[in-house]
């Protein structure tokens, strides 16, 4: 029970990091027009997250 409140809350931080970077690049592609490192790093660091919270959650299922 605790493990699967624990993925919840850490698939909402992915997706808020996710979602900081989506707006960060966009921002900066506008106001700079050019996207930065950080925004893709931090769009790079939440698909990662994501995707390692997919793959926990599929293990613990089988």
């Amino acid at each position: 029970m605790k493990n699967k409140e624990n993925l919840k809350t850490q698939a909402g931080l992915a997706m808020l990091v996710l979602s900081l970077g989506i707006f960060l690049l966009v921002y900066m592609i506008v106001v700079e027009d050019e996207p930065g490192a950080i925004p893709l790093v931090l769009i790079l660091l939440g698909v990662a997250w994501l995707v390692k919270i997919r793959f926990s959650i599929g293990q613990k299922r089988s």
